[in-house]
């Protein structure tokens, strides 16, 4: 499904290169919520640079469930995985713009990430619903957003969405460049 406010694949090595950890270091950022044994997803995945951080981290008998609508940046994940020795760790799975499309994932993943992302999503309380569902009771999700391209009251409306729909405001990390926002199913 075409969506013209989705970054195109071709764009993403302005911001999804090795300069990029200066700013967002997947391990430090998501260390705190992740650890050996958890599942986790990676909504929007582009490339991979957070899925591959993510697998790190939840070891060899975790996993990470990279989701995104672009088969090249999907096929970017798998080859960036395959690359750090990661791949058993790492599910792509491909998206629609208005669904996860993941039902056998209901209830079983310790961390959902939308990095960056949740801007593009057209609907966004059936996103957020969806993204509920996917995470266990206590489950976490981890939002961020571009400064540059979302405002404070915006990103503030999408956690009061967030709140109607049953998830609550855990923090509010610092994300450099970003607004962000820890939140518990």
């Amino acid at each position: 499904m075409a969506n013209e406010h989705v970054c195109p694949w071709w764009m993403i090595h302005t911001f999804d290169n090795p300069v990029r950890r200066l700013f967002h270091n997947p391990e430090a950022m998501l260390g705190p919520y992740l650890h050996a044994d958890t599942r986790a997803a990676d909504i929007g995945c582009g490339i991979g640079f957070f899925s591959i951080g993510m697998a790190r981290l939840v070891g060899g008998s975790g996993r990470v469930f990279a989701m995104d609508l672009q088969e090249k940046m999907l096929a970017g994940v798998e080859r960036r995985a395959r690359k750090a020795g990661l791949s058993g760790r790492i599910e792509t799975r491909k998206v629609e713009a208005n669904d996860l499309a993941a039902p056998d994932l209901k209830g079983s993943l310790d961390l959902v990430l939308a990095f960056w992302m949740l801007h593009e999503v057209p609907d966004q309380e059936r996103f957020l619903g969806q993204v509920k569902e996917l995470l266990k009771p206590g489950g976490l999700f981890y939002l961020a957003e571009p400064r540059m391209h979302v405002k404070a009251r915006d990103f503030d409306g999408s956690l009061a969405l967030a709140g109607e729909l049953g998830m609550r405001l855990m923090e509010r990390p610092e994300v450099r460049l970003s607004r962000g926002a820890v939140l518990a199913a």
